[in-house]
């Protein structure tokens, strides 16, 4: 029998991000970006480790401002072309250290794909407008460099 997998315990971090970007590719294949792809559009190439498996680990490196920043968690839902839900751990700037949940869900739209992230979980305020801040960047930065 399968063990549920344990979602991250928020109660005490009652903090959120969101973005939200229209896109000009189809579900699967941001879908993709996601889960195999995180080496053309956000990691450091050569420091992805991720198997996108329920449960199963990731791992992966961005390089920005000439310093490393480590990012780790685990996937917790994977629905096909329409949902990725992962635990997220950062640093400093980040998630401080703790263990949040970010869902990216992607829904057909205009001949392409509505990117709608939630991002819950974080230590404080602060913490949380700076991903806010942050979120739509990243989400730009994909759109051009999987063109």
């Amino acid at each position: 029998m399968t063990q549920p997998i344990p979602q991250p315990d928020l109660s005490s971090r009652p903090h959120d991000a969101h973005a939200e970007r229209w896109m000009p590719y189809p579900p699967a294949r941001l879908y993709r970006a996601w889960t195999q792809e995180f080496d053309l559009w956000f990691a450091a190439p050569g420091t992805v480790v991720m198997d996108a498996q329920p449960g199963q680990p990731w791992f992966f490196v961005t390089d920005y401002n000439d310093q490393r920043h480590p990012h780790y968690g685990r996937f917790l839902r994977l629905i096909p072309a329409r949902l990725v839900e992962m635990t997220w751990l950062t640093g400093k700037g980040g998630t401080e250290g703790a263990e949040t949940l970010l869902t990216v869900e992607f829904a057909a739209e205009n001949n392409g794909t509505r990117v709608t992230l939630a991002h819950r979980g974080f230590p404080h305020a602060e913490a949380a407008a700076a991903n806010e801040a942050a979120w739509p960047l990243v989400l730009y930065q994909q759109d051009e460099r999987l063109k």
